[in-house]
């Protein structure tokens, strides 16, 4: 396939059908330029601004990000010749700093968490400070800006050409824009297909939860705007352990994906929304990112065992003595 644009690699992701105990596909985001779903977004973002004038050549682009968004803006920046600045957690992995630094961003980190110990009002709070203290420049505000979630609506309709119907799709949230994004445009051609968003036990969008998030990439301290663009029927709430747990299964089958991914998997397994034979149903699956970048994390011994999650479901992992010292 010949492209003209190293950004032509965004979108149009392979739709793998999965044999587990329920069968389904899974939209492989991970292919995705950058490594994630959020590649879509950061393309559509930059395009759309620089079209309507809100962005020019010297705009300074700034956003709350530790992780694919991050990277993806930072790519973004990197091609269109922005500079860009990455407000961050303290608990950043180390992969997702490097590759963003690499791609010329700034690290801001966030020192003060809230009473959860998460760290997103802070970073925001910094973002909204820098804009205050500076001139030319746009925060790209993934939480509620129009342009990211209606960057979604390309995920959705590549879903439907893909497939003669959809019953299901199951959508971890994080920003809630993929989902909103992806159930508005799939809710178009398939007014009755269920709409599941996926969370992580930890996160406050659907839940009030007391306890520290720990997994990145799915799941928020906050409830953001974007999921009242959102399209959905139900929510499932997964616990850390069956994420990881799932990813390990994944990897056994040659899939190597991060937690929200295996978030979604497990979702699908245990849905006990589903009111026919699924024989004859087509369920989907998203999976955001690929697992490289959690191999210090989710995929690492040593940090489950700080979690207190059963290092049995790591047969497939290596021990990295290199992490949490």
């Amino acid at each position: 396939m010949r492209i003209q644009n190293i950004t032509d690699t965004i979108g149009n992701t392979p739709l793998l059908r999965v044999n587990d105990k329920v069968k389904y596909y899974a939209k492989i985001e991970g292919s995705n330029l950058f490594g994630s779903v959020k590649d879509r977004a950061a393309r559509y973002l930059m395009e759309n601004a620089y079209n309507d004038g809100i962005i020019k050549n010297d705009t300074v682009i700034i956003e709350s990000s530790s992780g694919n968004f991050g990277i993806a803006l930072a790519g973004m920046c990197k091609i269109k010749g922005n500079p860009f600045i990455c407000v961050v957690d303290p608990n950043i992995t180390a992969v997702n700093r490097r590759i963003i630094e690499l791609l010329g961003a700034k690290i801001i980190i966030a020192s003060k968490p809230d009473e959860n110990g998460n760290y997103v009002q802070n970073r925001i709070q910094i973002v909204k400070d820098y804009i205050a203290e500076h001139e030319n420049v746009y925060w790209t505000n993934q939480y509620e800006n129009q342009y990211v979630w209606k960057a979604y609506f390309s995920l959705g309709e590549e879903l439907c050409n893909e497939l003669e119907r959809i019953d299901y799709v199951f959508v971890a949230v994080s920003t809630c824009g993929t989902l909103a994004g992806t159930s508005r445009k799939i809710k178009e051609q398939f007014p009755d297909c269920k709409i599941i968003a996926v969370d992580i036990a930890d996160s406050q969008i659907f839940e009030c939860s007391k306890r520290k998030k720990h997994i990145s990439g799915i799941g928020t301290g906050f409830v953001p705007q974007n999921l009242t663009h959102a399209k959905y029927d139900d929510y499932m709430i997964i616990d850390e352990m069956d994420a990881v747990s799932e990813c390990n299964n994944l990897l056994s089958k040659g899939i190597v994906v991060g937690a929200s991914s295996g978030a979604v998997a497990h979702a699908i397994q245990n849905y006990a929304g589903y009111a026919e034979d699924l024989k004859t149903k087509n369920i989907v699956g998203i999976f955001p990112d690929r697992g490289e970048r959690y191999l210090d994390t989710i995929y690492d011994r040593e940090w489950c065992s700080k979690l207190d999650i059963d290092t049995e479901i790591l047969r497939c992992a290596p021990v990295n003595k290199t992490v949490l010292k």
